[in-house]
């Protein structure tokens, strides 16, 4: 049964491309999210000390020499896999990422030391099927008086985030070049499974990017990766709403 809801959602993201730093995966995206009241708090990290941190098979990017390790909390709505319907208690729900950025085969992308999921059944799937380091945790997000107040606690180890984050300026898109658009800009995430190299594309139009302020009570998902984080003020970046399309992981040529 088409979902003409959904389809007149994604026709007009599938066209947004001018932005992307090559063309869009070849093959049918697998499954849509939202991503809402996301904050990008970004360290840098020396890459001497995040190369032992990371598969040797992959690249470490950097920018102006330095390696960066982000945390990144949000939350997702409207997950759902292409031609299904949202399934109750499944569609919605808090993550927490932590990362940093690598190259293969000429594309620039993601790496994950972790991810946390308010969600035992996604948390099970992502593991399965993308082989990612998902971890179920105890997680709450909401917003009050203008922040998001956003908590997370581990179940297993209990790598812990609590803290709240706003916005602090007007809504625009970052110029190529600058260090927010190399953080922001990544349209495949990697992971290295019994030895390959694996690939995960998505699509999104371009970030729609807010200066941020936040105000961290507890953040040790980072050390539980063992990256340390500087005493330096992170760089932090706020975004409301994203539509985003995933593709299928496969092996990196």
């Amino acid at each position: 049964m088409r979902r003409p809801g959904l389809d007149c959602q994604v026709r007009p993201l599938l066209k947004v491309v001018e932005h992307r730093p090559w063309p869009l995966p070849a093959g049918p995206w697998v499954m849509t999210q939202t991503w809402h009241d996301l904050l990008f708090a970004h360290w840098p990290v020396p890459l001497a000390a995040m190369r032992p941190l990371v598969p040797a098979q992959l690249a470490l990017d950097t920018f102006d020499g330095q390696c960066w390790a982000g945390v990144i909390p949000f939350r997702m709505s409207g997950i759902r896999g292409r031609g299904m319907p949202a399934l109750p208690g499944l569609s919605r729900f808090p993550e927490l990422n932590v990362r940093t950025y690598v190259t293969h085969g000429g594309k620039a992308g993601v790496y994950f030391f972790s991810l946390d999921a308010g969600n035992l059944s996604a948390v099970w799937a992502a593991r399965r099927f993308y082989h990612l380091p998902y971890f179920h945790a105890a997680m709450s997000s909401k917003e009050v008086g203008g922040s998001i107040r956003y908590s997370s606690r581990r179940f297993q180890g209990g790598a812990e985030f609590r803290g709240q984050y706003r916005a602090v300026a007007e809504e625009r898109v970052r110029e190529k070049g600058s260090i927010e658009n190399w953080l922001t800009e990544r349209y495949c995430l990697y992971t290295v499974h019994e030895g390959p190299v694996y690939r995960g594309e998505i699509h999104h139009a371009p970030w729609p990017l807010q200066d941020a302020e936040a105000e961290f009570e507890t953040n040790t998902v980072a050390s539980a990766a063992g990256i340390s984080l500087t005493a330096t003020a992170p760089l932090l970046q706020f975004a409301r709403r994203l539509e985003v399309l995933i593709w299928p992981l496969r092996r990196a040529e």
